[in-house]
């Protein structure tokens, strides 16, 4: 498409998944337990299960009293989308914004099946069924237009046996790019912790990428969510300022000091929506860390946190983050990929390539980042 001058890949764009989609998709054994979309209006990305919000807070549904036209307005309901939510979101009005967006191939997030795993469910076999449920939808979701369209499977990380078996089926079943996962803890389980030993070896044998992503609301620990209140200005303000990044920061510390990318050298790990310019710090902070104390962790780590980053890790730039620059003066330009967030309220469509393309950046690393880094995270040929 050569959208000003430049082939593009969305690393991170999202679809719109019907309100039903575990009702209709879901095994019938788990069809009455199934989560369901609130669809209070056209981005409304909130879910359900058992009749309540999927939230970390036990006592009450921050959201309940707040979905009103203010706060649909707030949040995101724009005229942009209004013909998109009349034809229901299918997979004709997915190509139509790539092209209004000038996005040759994208790499498809889910937007309901952010919340989809957002808690822990009392049945390991439901958790795994909510999952392939999904991942069959968006399979046939991206058979519109296979050649433009792929797939991250949704994964659910509290069944660490059924997780590897739905990356095997996703890669040769499905023909996915990529596995998603939130980066909370998940049965206060780190990342790098042994039990999940196994699901990044099969992500590895079977040539997936990782790519880990952030959302609100959430039963799971959330980085900060403690020190506030709930309400809707401070879940949007506040909370959803700390968490994306944060998060990110918590999974990226995880997988390179906790061993993994050590254990497990052919994984590609990206971190999604969580800005890229947070890179530099942490780690720096890392790597003075493991300097301080490389004589006990050479053995175990024989790469600095920086050297496994930028052998194995990508993360995602805004297409405003015009202090990404820093980034690429800092570590060079080989480890950013470029996603437009759609159709997500902070997303800056449809002007999210051209608004990447106007930022300070040298044209090899808007090349890099607009396409080839994207390229070789995923592994298009």
């Amino acid at each position: 498409m050569a959208h000003v001058g430049f082939k593009v890949m969305d690393s991170d764009m999202h679809v719109m998944e019907p309100a039903d989609l575990w009702v209709r998709c879901i095994e019938p054994e788990f069809r009455d337990q199934a989560p369901r979309g609130t669809h209070k209006f056209a981005t409304d990305v909130h879910l359900e299960h058992e009749g309540r919000l999927i939230s970390r807070r036990e006592k009450q549904n921050p959201y309940e009293a707040e979905l009103t036209d203010d706060f649909a307005t707030a949040y995101g309901r724009t005229q942009i989308f209004d013909e998109y939510e009349r034809r229901g979101w299918g997979p004709d009005t997915q190509i139509e914004a790539m092209d209004k967006e000038g996005i040759d191939v994208a790499v498809l997030f889910p937007s309901l099946g952010l919340f989809a795993h957002a808690k822990e469910y009392e049945s390991n076999r439901l958790a795994a069924a909510i999952s392939r449920a999904y991942n069959n939808w968006l399979a046939e979701f991206c058979s519109y237009a296979p050649a433009r369209m792929y797939g991250a499977a949704l994964l659910a990380a509290q069944d660490v046996k059924a997780a590897v078996a739905e990356v095997r089926r996703a890669k040769q079943g499905l023909g996915f790019k990529a596995v998603f996962l939130r980066p909370n803890p998940v049965l206060r389980r780190n990342w790098h912790d042994p039990a999940y030993d196994p699901l990044w070896a099969e992500c590895e044998k079977q040539d997936m990428a990782v790519g880990f992503h952030e959302g609100l609301p959430c039963a799971l620990p959330v980085a900060m969510a403690d020190r506030f209140d709930g309400r809707y200005e401070d879940l949007w303000t506040t909370e959803h300022v700390a968490c994306h990044p944060v998060e990110q920061m918590y999974a990226c510390l995880s997988m390179i000091m906790g061993g993994v990318l050590e254990r497990f050298p052919g994984l590609r790990v990206a971190f999604l929506e969580g800005n890229c310019s947070w890179l530099p710090f942490w780690l720096w902070r890392m790597t003075e860390h493991y300097e301080h104390r490389e004589r006990a962790l050479k053995k175990r780590l024989p790469l600095s946190p920086t050297e496994y980053f930028k052998r194995q890790c990508y993360a995602g730039v805004e297409a405003d983050e015009g202090i990404a620059k820093y980034v690429f003066d800092w570590m060079g330009n080989s480890n950013i990929v470029f996603s437009t967030d759609y159709p997500h309220p902070d997303s800056r469509f449809p002007g999210s390539v051209k608004t990447l393309v106007e930022q300070p950046f040298s044209e090899d690393s808007k090349r890099k980042v607009l396409w080839d880094n994207c390229a070789r995270l995923y592994n298009f040929a």
